[in-house]
């Protein structure tokens, strides 16, 4: 395994993380006395890996289910505590509801310290001013700080680039857990920004969030090859050196593989990423016309100001996937999250579109776009496809 420094931090962090979102046994919060042997024993299972790979940051969260309670008893059984452990704690307006929920997490997690406590979910100017109000949720890790029951202090987000920077700017946060790869390059100047401020730079869902790339298209292996899809994204965000660490999210024994496989070829990344990068380029610009291309997300409204709060960005970049690169899959998912996630995916999708919405509504409002009429039609296309249902995030908290 390689390490890189974890900004001010000053931690040595392992490029790849384990990630604590897929293993546990229920989203619900159970006592250990719920949980089977069989189950307890997989995640004891992926410690050990993890250990053996050289995966000693393990990155998880309060509202993950069973995963606090189910590590903190791996790390007993197995009794190797990883070098790193990071939870997550999500604001509050309330800070003793805040405190008590991070030494709640402390206790589940069986340890003496959380190295790494993260804000979870930083998402709005509310959460923001939550965090670091005097007396805020900041003051109180300040006060943990003291105690030496927690190291550096971090946030989490989905926000906007703008958010993300004005919460990285106020310079009260050691790190950052934020959203980058290949198909969603917005937060590169994000990126820039926390290693002005000597952040840790901690990359969220790389393969889930990513594209699927656990169930790639076939036009996308095509397009990656020789490297599988998610060797590829791997090496696209580690050959930039402001990013630190990526989150594996691992489900089963195998899962591993690809990854380090990413890690085996970092060395030679340079032979492969730029003919990879100029093959998905080239066809971004066959499949969706140059001028779409170079277009589509000037001049569009923020979900905030579009009639019926429809998330018209978000639905063309899911849009440009599905005739790019075949992410048929991944839009559907994205799409019913909408509306549906809360302030983890803010705005709705366009189920309203010809209902309470009409197209004279949203015309009006991508009056400087370059091409409204095929907006619009997009919309309608994405509505007829994925329409029918919706999803909820597995967390809403």
């Amino acid at each position: 395994m390689q390490y890189r420094r974890f900004g001010r931090t000053n931690l040595k962090i392992p490029i790849l993380s384990l990630g604590g979102m897929r293993f546990q046994k229920s989203w619900d919060q159970l006592d250990i006395s719920e949980i089977s042997y069989q189950e307890q024993k997989k995640v004891e299972n992926i410690l050990n890996l993890a250990n053996k790979y050289g995966l000693t940051h393990i990155e998880t969260a309060k509202y993950y289910g069973t995963s606090e309670v189910q590590l903190g008893v791996g790390f007993k059984n197995t009794k190797k505590i990883p070098n790193i452990i990071q939870t997550k704690i999500p604001p509050n307006s309330d800070p003793k509801i805040f405190e008590r929920d991070v030494m709640t997490s402390i206790e589940k997690l069986n340890v003496k310290k959380i190295d790494l406590l993260a804000i979870h979910g930083i998402n709005t100017s509310e959460h923001l001013h939550q965090a670091v109000r005097d007396g805020g949720c900041i003051d109180i890790l300040r006060n943990l700080q003291k105690e030496n029951l927690i190291g550096s202090i971090g946030f989490s987000t989905h926000g906007k680039s703008s958010l993300i920077e004005k919460a990285i700017s106020t310079n009260f946060f050691d790190y950052v857990n934020l959203h980058w790869y290949f198909i969603n390059q917005e937060n590169t100047k994000v990126i820039n920004l926390a290693n002005k401020y000597d952040l840790g730079v901690f990359i969220i869902s790389p393969t889930d969030k990513g594209g699927h790339l656990h169930t790639p298209s076939t036009k996308m292996l095509e397009l990656c090859s020789p490297l599988h899809p998610i060797v590829f994204n791997d090496l696209f965000c580690l050959r930039n050196k402001n990013v630190h660490t990526l989150s594996v999210g691992i489900a089963k024994a195998t899962d591993f593989d690809l990854h380090l496989k990413a890690v085996s070829l970092l060395s030679e990344a340079e032979q492969y990423l730029p003919k990879i990068i100029k093959r998905l380029k080239q066809e971004s610009i066959n499949t969706l016309g140059l001028e779409w291309y170079q277009n589509w997300n000037r001049n569009l409204p923020s979900w905030e100001y579009t009639p019926g709060n429809i998330n018209i960005p978000i639905l063309l970049w899911l849009s440009n996937l599905i005739d790019w690169l075949d992410m048929e899959g991944f839009a559907k998912a994205r799409y019913q999250l909408l509306g549906n996630g809360s302030h983890w995916f803010p705005g709705s999708n366009a189920n309203l579109l010809d209902v309470d919405v009409s197209e004279g509504q949203l015309m009006k409002v991508l009056e400087g776009h370059i091409n409204p009429k095929k907006v619009i039609h997009k919309l309608r296309t994405l509505k007829e496809k994925f329409g029918d249902n919706v999803a909820k995030r597995l967390s809403n908290k």
